[in-house]
């Protein structure tokens, strides 16, 4: 078989791992490994690589994905999904494998589903950790280890200078990110879009922490938090799936801390690192888990569907049910309360 990958959306740190794994497989099986360009661009403008296990090797720790990436959705352009399916015609594609969160696999479900389908297998790629039906997202914990450090790091400095330091990480729609962060690096507070919360209540969970001797605070919060019930934005610009671009609720919740009570208050937001550098160990061998099992897939026929992993065993679920927002643990953040 000839089988076309590609990876969509935003980055993360083992996407290479699951691309290695695709193509070491797949080559194991007797397969042909053709690699898109930038996302699903590459299959409307016929931009495409075959890999190689030469072309492969040594990308294991390496960052970001070697077949680039962008947010096209080819559903929103004139004419694109039709020089899509003709190019993999023409290309001799049989299946294809996509890598990516719930946009991508949003794409890889509606191909699927086609009056003329092209037969595609996902596999989740999230920092967010945001896809149903799976316990990790490739890239949740090398963000989470990325975010770990930081608060580690700014620690030290709050304490001496005993200032507040509000930390923004990623997290649109979840908070996963922020509420495993948060706990592993000792966060006093945790806010995180599955709960609107209230700024006053912060600050007096900040002002009680002073009453007990605590001159210094760290708040996690993440990107899609809602003060109030209300996300912050950049502005209304939104990108090709309808998102916009979320931030600036770190800075603001900042600013709104120091101006009530007169404690120096700092912001962090760590934006973009969380999506670098070189994956962790654990990150590595479930992409390499998933790039195998999707594989395993297209040879059985199971299309429609993503890769999958639940209680350490790897399965599978159908692509629809995968592109539910998969919110936090509660049992896990009222764990976490109690720590703070």
């Amino acid at each position: 078989m000839r089988i076309g990958l590609l990876t969509g959306g935003g980055d993360s740190s083992a996407i290479n791992a699951a691309i290695r794994a695709v193509v070491r497989r797949g080559i194991e099986g007797g397969h042909e490994i053709i690699g898109f360009r930038n996302g699903w661009a590459g299959p409307i403008n016929g931009e495409y690589i075959k890999l190689t296990a030469e072309s492969v090797s040594g990308i294991l720790p390496r960052g970001g994905t070697i077949l680039g990436t962008s947010r096209t959705n080819p559903f929103k352009l004139n004419g694109a999904v039709e020089k899509m399916r003709d190019n993999i015609k023409k290309i001799g594609i049989d299946a294809m494998v996509c890598i990516g969160g719930d946009d991508t696999l949003g794409v890889a479900h509606k191909i699927s589903n086609l009056e003329e389908p092209i037969p595609a297998v996902g596999i989740p790629q999230t920092i967010d950790n945001d896809i149903n039906g799976t316990d990790y997202a490739i890239g949740f914990q090398s963000a989470v280890a990325v975010a770990t450090d930081a608060l580690d790091k700014l620690h030290t400095t709050a304490e001496s200078h005993q200032r507040i330091i509000v930390v923004e990480v990623m997290g649109r729609d979840a908070g996963h990110v922020a509420l495993y962060a948060g706990i592993a690096g000792g966060a006093d507070a945790i806010l995180v879009p599955e709960h609107d919360f209230n700024i006053d209540e912060v600050i007096e969970r900040i002002k009680k922490r002073r009453e007990a001797g605590k001159t210094f605070s760290i708040i996690v919060v993440a990107e899609g938090a809602k003060p109030e019930g209300r996300q912050i934005a950049y502005g209304e610009k939104t990108d090709a799936f309808g998102h916009v671009r979320l931030g600036g609720v770190g800075e603001y919740l900042a600013n709104t801390i120091e101006e009530k009570t007169g404690y120096e208050t700092r912001f962090m937001n760590l934006g973009h690192l969380q999506r670098g550098g070189i994956a962790s160990p654990f990150d590595r061998i479930v992409a390499t888990q998933f790039g195998v099992a999707a594989v395993e897939m297209v040879e059985k026929g199971e299309f429609d569907k993503m890769v999958a992993i639940r209680c350490n065993t790897v399965t599978s679920i159908p692509l629809e049910e995968a592109l539910k927002v998969r919110p936090v643990d509660e049992q896990i953040l009222n764990m976490a309360k109690i720590f703070y």
